[in-house]
């Protein structure tokens, strides 16, 4: 999707630029696989798509513990969707895997449209891609779960989504104010028990019973994506100048959520070490 290496030789420069670039590939697929390393070191998989019709976008790949990561920035009713799929311990309980869905409003600058991710193609699909940019660790306080049979109303991506995590769907007070002035239906949302210590529960890999409810946190972190379109600047033979898009810029961001649970063994990975 990416790799171009172009070769800049003129009057007092040599230099050499190679860069991401962005191709206009009509009739290609728009499904990107892209090699990137993780924090842990291991290297995996992401899987992009780029759905021009429904203006949305998908990332997906699998942690070194498993785990399935599912990101979908849906462009049409600015809303991000973040699935974690989690293998269960068995030993302790658990069922083979425990679904968690995290909904949120889309920023437009979070990454680059539908249309310029469905023209991505890279010349090294057996690069290592590392993100140029390392964004901040984004925290998010997520105080009230939404009901799957009318998440719709959100985002039609909500559905296929989340319909295995079902109890564990989340998102934050700021965005419910925001949709419920939108004109959503209020009865979506159920607010949670507050999500601070201070209302009485504590942080879930401090509590030792697995049947009392506290505060679980989950960490997640999209470790390439394309946030940003590059623009370079030509002159035709009259010296007129323009700018076209030539690239892309590589980002990568960490997720922070906090939420109720109503029994710690909802929560088994966020124990003291």
């Amino acid at each position: 999707m990416f790799a171009s290496c172009v070769s800049a030789a003129s009057v007092g420069i040599l230099t050499r630029l190679c860069a991401l670039v962005l191709v206009v590939a009509v009739g290609l697929g728009s499904e990107l696989r892209v090699r990137v390393r993780l924090a842990d070191g291991l290297v995996t998989e992401e899987v992009l798509e780029a759905d021009s019709e429904r203006d949305s976008i998908s990332l997906e790949f699998k942690q070194g513990d498993g785990t399935l990561i599912t990101f979908v920035a849906d462009f049409k009713q600015d809303v991000k969707i973040f699935r974690a799929l989690i293998l269960g311990e068995l030993e302790r309980g658990q069922n083979q895997y425990q679904a968690l869905c995290f909904i949120s409003r889309l920023s437009r600058n979070e990454i680059i449209p539908s249309e310029s991710m469905a023209r991505l193609r890279q010349k090294n699909p057996q690069a290592i891609r590392l993100a140029e940019e390392r964004r901040g660790l984004e925290q998010l306080t997520m105080s009230a779960a939404v009901n799957l049979s009318q998440a719709s109303q959100l985002s039609s991506h909500v559905h296929n989504m989340c319909s295995e995590a079902r109890e564990a769907i989340y998102t934050r007070e700021s965005d419910v104010k925001h949709w419920l002035d939108k004109g959503v239906d209020g009865s979506i949302f159920n607010v949670l028990p507050q999500t601070t210590e201070v209302a009485g529960f504590q942080a879930c890999h401090s509590t030792k019973d697995l049947w009392q409810p506290c505060l679980c946190t989950y960490s997640l972190r999209l470790e390439w994506y394309p946030c940003l379109l590059k623009y370079c600047r030509s002159r035709d033979t009259t010296g007129k100048g323009s700018t076209y898009k030539c690239g892309i810029k590589s980002c990568s961001k960490g997720y922070h959520f906090t939420y109720y649970v109503p029994q710690k063994q909802l929560c088994l990975w966020d124990e003291e070490t």
